[in-house]
């Protein structure tokens, strides 16, 4: 076997007895094993050992034959470097990405000590190694409430718009034209459709299809999501809808009437017939289930 061979094997720790044997015997063991022990801290896991020494490997073919001898040991230190400073490169860029399914909740803790509740069908994204003093921020699609450690700015960001904080309690729903902001105890900032809104504790922000929605004050702690209850204040019934196939996986047909009809009115996630009736009641509608899917009908 030669010597490039036995680098390969050593660096995918693959070595036979025997072959660990010869690999001692190399010129440059003594070299190769201080290189490997400054390079520990660095190493990240399923990094492409392979990939990285056969590139090292494709530029230093490149070089004269004549040259070939010279190159040998510079060839082992430069594919024990490439992996070093890739996995360095790794580690530190690598996102912490968090996703709840259908019917679905989850309780994280941010690298401050914030706290985020995500709701059903939801993710939240944010780097650990760019987390500092000066910089949080976190990533959201769906819903989730935070409570947000006091420090440096703190910032949600959505794909229908930012919101800010320094250290408060607050929730963000972002859906499908459907963005809504409360304000639990604080002050948050809103940075969307370049409007900047400022709320203090109590106030709410919602935007429904690019229209921008007066709420009434909140004098609630926090949201009724948390307590498995998904409550609403004139919004169109297909949110409604949607929030409901969220929580309990499954599939809504409602085709055959107008679901831009405003609801007012909550339902459970605990129960998926009391959760039902609670819409389609006040609603005037009957339902059916057929397998998975929920068909929705006039009276």
């Amino acid at each position: 076997m030669d010597k490039e061979q036995l680098i390969l094997k050593w660096l995918d720790n693959n070595l036979t007895p025997q072959e660990l044997e010869v690999f001692k015997a190399l010129e440059d063991y003594d070299a190769i094993i201080k290189l490997s022990n400054y390079s520990q801290g660095f190493k990240a896991p399923n990094f492409d050992t392979e990939a990285n020494y056969n590139a090292v490997l494709s530029k230093v073919n490149k070089t004269p034959k004549a040259n070939k001898n010279w190159w040998t040991p510079v060839l082992k230190i430069a594919a024990i470097l490439a992996i070093c400073f890739g996995a360095y490169y790794y580690t530190t860029t690598l996102d912490t990405v968090i996703v709840t399914q259908l019917a679905e909740k989850s309780i994280i803790e941010l690298p401050d000590n914030s706290s985020v509740n995500l709701n059903a069908q939801s993710s939240i994204t944010y780097n650990t190694n760019q987390w500092t003093s000066k910089t949080r921020d976190v990533l959201l699609k769906g819903e989730a409430f935070f409570k947000v450690e006091k420090g440096s700015t703190f910032n949600v960001i959505t794909p229908s718009g930012t919101v800010t904080v320094i250290g408060t309690q607050f929730n963000v729903k972002q859906r499908l034209n459907y963005f809504e902001v409360t304000c639990f105890e604080g002050i948050v900032s809103v940075q969307s459709n370049d409007k900047k809104t400022i709320l203090n504790a109590g106030q709410s922000f919602l935007i429904i299809n690019n229209k921008t929605i007066n709420r009434h004050p909140v004098t609630k702690h926090n949201p009724d999501w948390i307590n498995n209850v998904s409550s609403f204040i004139s919004v169109p019934l297909n949110q409604v809808l949607a929030e409901f196939e969220r929580q309990y996986n499954v599939k809504i047909d409602a085709k055959n009437f107008d679901q831009n009809v405003l609801f007012s009115g909550k339902f459970t996630h605990d129960d998926i017939t009391i959760a039902l009736q609670s819409i389609t009641q006040p609603l005037q509608l009957q339902y059916k289930k057929v397998n998975n899917t929920i068909i929705l009908t006039r009276e």
